[in-house]
């Protein structure tokens, strides 16, 4: 049975489909009730679904945010009339949960309405709380509304924009790889919502050890405590908050397991040529036409950061520093951290036996999975990155180390993206391990009593000594950074990819071509699922003579995708003005991006509204030795969600519109409208319609 079969069933449900979501996100912020509701879920699957036309996506938002916002209200009013079941005597709900619970909101209370939405576990308790300790009704509606608002917004186009790519999504990270992604997420909000928040750490810690308390005061959970002493005795261990021997390494070991699992999962992926590799290829094409000297430049220098010859560097210097500044116990994980990972990226790449992109900027003499710069990024600079978080004592300092620290390994992992000399996969899988081996050192440092190091304790250093040390390191380290960068020499890559070159005798043999299957009929996303169909083959001696014939017919050519050219379509579309040359959002055909960009302005002069073609150059050659194109053509109608254009539906009409201007230019020798696809109704990669007759033209130069 299909996994989808149910969805033909929500074309006869109508408006009772967007009542069904505003039930379900309300009911997801009622206090309490809210906590066994997965609205969050659902509505990534009601914004998924409104990519294939069972749901607007405007109406969605306007359902979901007054369900959550009207779930929320209620909630706050359930607490305003709670108040006398907390109560000093209570086990659960005591007086004193209250009183910090009210201490809280009058501190954090706004942000905690906001902030509070988007966490998954206290979501309903919050407005619940807020209404408990009473806060300002008009402060409370005003968050209420904007948390409201927001979460209905991220989460349906959360599901909007990558429903299009939810098999790529599942074979990424397998199925239960979802859960970690949350994980994530939910782990960074409470991270930034909580870092100067103490007080409602204490008061849920507080509501657990009660909740707790009450269990283990239950007859039936005490017998069957006498009943299995041993295995009780265990499990307190295991859960044991105040050693690290109990439960951190418990979740520890279990989220060791999962990234290992993960990992394995990435790999025969890659071994299987699955979805996941198709989507490497077509991202390694399109970052290639975003590539630029200014930037190249750049990331090199990031990705230098990763090499082992740094690495090699700065483990010493790290480890004088350490050694100075007696945080002795963490030299020894430092460096079983950044070996094992390491040896484990290079047994994997052995192993695995994956060739590099063919578009690298570079050449590199090792196999492409996993990335050991993704690798060594996490060991390295995440266990530095661990080690200052122990050292800071405020939490805002402990906050900026984290999010340094993840800039950091984000940006060497993207270097290796960005110079193509890895694929999206490798670097995940690089990044796995990496993660892999950082909690075994964090873990490995944890466990490890300063008493074994208590025989080096006896060599103090003076804290002049520390600063002068530190500054002479931070110096040398620097200096090796730039003077082993500017050895550092890589032999570019000069290899140009030649496709296979196709002769055929006629344009008329070129459509039997496509038709065949040999090649695509139809642009691709970038997990590879089919858009539009192609509208135009054309023959032309070279790329100047195709160009000319957009030139001629009073057609612009799209500038490449730079920073520059990016910023000044952003400042025309906001100030509503023109931008003939404006770049065109890349589409794939044949797994590579366009080469060539046209577009014409209308008569409002705008970037939000225009034509445009994309045009693809074949490896197909006719008989007279004319080169092969192929391309499509839409009308962007609007500006959708301040970051991509709309396009218009009826494609067949732009069609005809950039047909009727070739004609004019005088060089076209042939042309005729041939049968090219069956009709179809179907959406593009943003989940736009679109509707054609499958019609195309065949047209050649002189």
């Amino acid at each position: 049975m299909d996994e989808f079969s149910f969805l033909p069933y929500l074309d006869s449900l109508g408006a009772l489909g967007y009542w069904a979501v505003f039930l379900i996100a309300f009911f997801e912020a009622l206090a309490f009730v809210g906590v066994l509701v997965p609205g969050a879920t659902i509505m990534v699957l009601a914004g998924f679904l409104a990519t294939h036309g069972y749901f607007h996506i405007g109406d969605l938002i306007w359902f979901a945010a007054f369900g959550a916002i009207l779930g929320d209200a209620a909630s706050y009013y359930l607490g305003t009339k709670g108040t006398n079941l907390f109560r000093a005597e209570n086990k659960l709900l005591k007086a004193s949960h209250l009183e910090r619970a009210q201490r809280y909101f009058e501190r954090h209370g706004s942000k905690s309405i906001f902030l509070g939405r988007f966490i998954g576990p206290i979501r309903p308790i919050v407005p619940f709380v807020a209404g408990l300790s009473r806060m300002r009704i008009r402060t409370f509606l005003f968050w209420n509304v904007v948390s409201g608002f927001a979460w209905a917004i991220f989460h349906l186009f959360l599901g909007y924009f990558f429903g299009g790519a939810f098999k790529a999504i599942e074979a990424w990270s397998t199925r239960a790889g979802f859960f970690v992604l949350g994980l994530l997420l939910v782990t960074g909000v409470v991270w930034l919502a909580f870092k100067k928040s103490a007080p409602v750490i204490v008061f849920l810690k507080s509501v657990f050890y009660s909740l707790g308390a009450a269990l283990a005061a239950n007859p039936e959970v005490r017998r069957l405590i006498l009943k299995h002493p041993s295995l009780v005795v265990f499990i307190r261990r295991r859960m044991n908050t105040v050693a690290f021997s109990g439960l951190p390494l418990t979740i520890f070991v279990f989220a060791m397991a999962y990234i290992a699992l993960l990992f394995v999962g990435v790999t025969a992926d890659v071994l299987t040529y699955d979805v996941i590799v198709q989507a490497d290829i077509r991202a390694a094409n399109a970052l290639e036409v975003f590539r630029d000297a200014d930037l190249t430049r750049f990331f090199t220098w990031v990705t230098f950061l990763g090499k082992w010859k740094i690495i090699v560097g700065f483990l010493p210097l790290v480890s004088v520093l350490l050694f100075v500044w007696n945080r002795r116990k963490f030299i020894i994980p430092l460096w079983v951290t950044v070996i094992g990972a390491e040896l484990f990226s290079f047994v994997s790449k052995i192993m695995v036996h994956r060739p590099r992109p063919l578009n690298a900027f570079y050449i590199e003499d090792s196999f492409s999975f996993p990335s050991g710069h993704a690798t060594i990024a996490v060991a390295f600079y995440g266990f530095c990155a661990y080690i200052l978080f122990r050292m800071f004592t405020q939490w805002k300092w402990k906050a900026n180390v984290i999010g340094g620290g993840f800039i950091i390994i984000a940006l060497i992992g993207f270097s290796r993206l960005y110079l193509g000399v890895h694929y999206l996969s490798d670097v995940w899988g690089g990044y796995l391990i990496g993660s892999l081996w950082l909690l075994f050192g964090i873990a490995l440092s944890e466990l490890l009593s300063s008493r074994i190091f208590d025989k080096l304790n006896y060599i103090t250093v003076k804290r002049s000594m520390r600063i002068w040390v530190t500054a002479s390191v931070g110096v040398v380290g620097v200096m090796l950074y730039i003077g082993l960068f500017m050895r550092y020499h890589p032999l570019l890559n000069t290899y140009i990819v030649e496709r296979p070159v196709v002769e055929v005798i006629d344009l008329y043999a070129v459509r039997d071509i496509l038709a065949q299957g040999q090649l695509p009929s139809y642009t691709e996303t970038l997990t590879g699922n089919f858009q539009e169909p192609l509208h135009f083959i054309i023959s032309a001696e070279s790329d100047e003579r195709l160009i000319e014939l957009f030139a001629r017919a009073g057609w612009e050519r799209a500038d490449s995708a730079t920073l520059s050219s990016i910023s000044k379509l952003a400042s025309a579309a906001i100030l509503n003005k023109g931008y003939a040359n404006a770049p065109i959002t890349s589409s794939f055909w044949n797994t590579m991006p366009h080469d060539f960009g046209f577009e014409k302005m209308t008569e409002k002069n705008t970037v939000r509204e225009r034509h445009h073609v994309r045009m693809w150059k074949t490896p197909i050659i006719s008989s007279d030795g004319t080169h092969v194109y192929v391309g499509t053509s839409s009308f962007d109608a609007r500006i959708k969600w301040g970051i991509t254009h709309a396009i218009s539906p009826d494609i067949d009409t732009e069609r005809e519109f950039v047909f009727s201007s070739f004609m004019n230019t005088g060089i076209v020798s042939q042309s005729e409208k041939v049968q090219f696809v069956n009709p179809i109704l179907g959406s593009n990669f943003s989940g736009d319609p679109f509707f054609t007759d499958g019609n195309a033209y065949i047209i050649a130069i002189e």
